[in-house]
């Protein structure tokens, strides 16, 4: 018996044991081994699906949000978020589910941060979408790669700090079919955005627009009132500020914000 085998069952190795037990304890151990090794991959696959049915659930909340009779109108887009940092990550086959629920009128929005073309073409391909919204630092060049090769509008995310910012965002408005303007984040932060924190609206208050344009960053239904009549916003996009905690979207919440907005 080799040592190694003997100290673990704490026996003499000088022990001999007939060929059919060795033959029936390697059997026995592999069974065991085997055993373990499919509870824990099962055990993660059983993580991963709870993950995901919470995910669906939360998101088929928002949507019955905007279906149920007693919302008030004036939802016109919902997103999907495909970046894997964001808490409010969808895979592309969840996305796709969740599109074909989305009430007639409401435009379909895909989230996407500095995605390739490969990437871009798995989410079109799948998802019935009406807009790209690029959160990234995606190029104007690149912008316009992307409205040419998939025939959708693109929507624009600027970062604004300070006035400085204003020269990028005239840039944006060249080539984007819509901008929304949001907070710029800081250099080390790991998200480009969906922060929860709102900049000086004082920034781009009165200014003038060439091209459709939303406001976001930090809005709630206490403060979205203002930061409307501040910057002259006929459109606010809100995300960490319907969530009851992150990542989880509350029809509360959601009605009191599109009442605040349209007030």
């Amino acid at each position: 018996m080799p040592v190694a085998f003997s100290d673990l069952l704490g026996i003499s190795p000088d022990i001999e044991l007939p060929l059919f037990v060795v033959i029936f304890i390697g059997v026995g151990v592999g069974l065991l081994l085997g055993f373990v090794w499919e509870w824990i991959r099962e055990y993660r696959q059983r993580a991963e699906a709870r993950a995901k049915a919470r995910e669906l659930d939360a998101l088929r909340r928002e949507l019955a949000a905007l279906k149920s009779s007693d919302t008030p109108k004036g939802a016109a887009y919902v997103g999907f978020v495909f970046f894997e940092k964001s808490p409010r990550n969808v895979s592309i086959e969840t996305a796709r589910m969740l599109a074909l629920s989305v009430p007639v009128g409401v435009a379909k929005v895909a989230l996407v941060v500095n995605a390739d073309n490969a990437f871009l073409d798995a989410i079109t391909d799948a998802v019935p979408l009406d807009i790209l919204q690029l959160h990234g630092s995606e190029t104007p060049d690149r912008v316009l790669e992307i409205k040419v090769r998939y025939g959708l509008p693109v929507m624009k995310v600027v970062g604004i700090a300070d006035v400085g910012d204003l020269a990028e965002l005239e840039i944006y408005e060249t080539v984007a079919d819509q901008i929304l303007v949001e907070t710029k984040p800081a250099n080390d932060a790991s998200r480009p955005g969906g922060n929860g924190l709102a900049f000086d609206w004082s920034v781009i208050a009165k200014r003038r627009w060439p091209k459709p344009w939303m406001l976001a960053g930090g809005l709630t239904a206490e403060n979205v009132a203002l930061a409307a009549k501040m910057t002259g916003a006929r459109q606010v996009d809100v995300s960490s500020g319907v969530e009851s905690r992150t990542g989880v979207k509350d029809t509360d919440m959601i009605k009191r914000f599109i009442d605040a907005a349209k007030a």
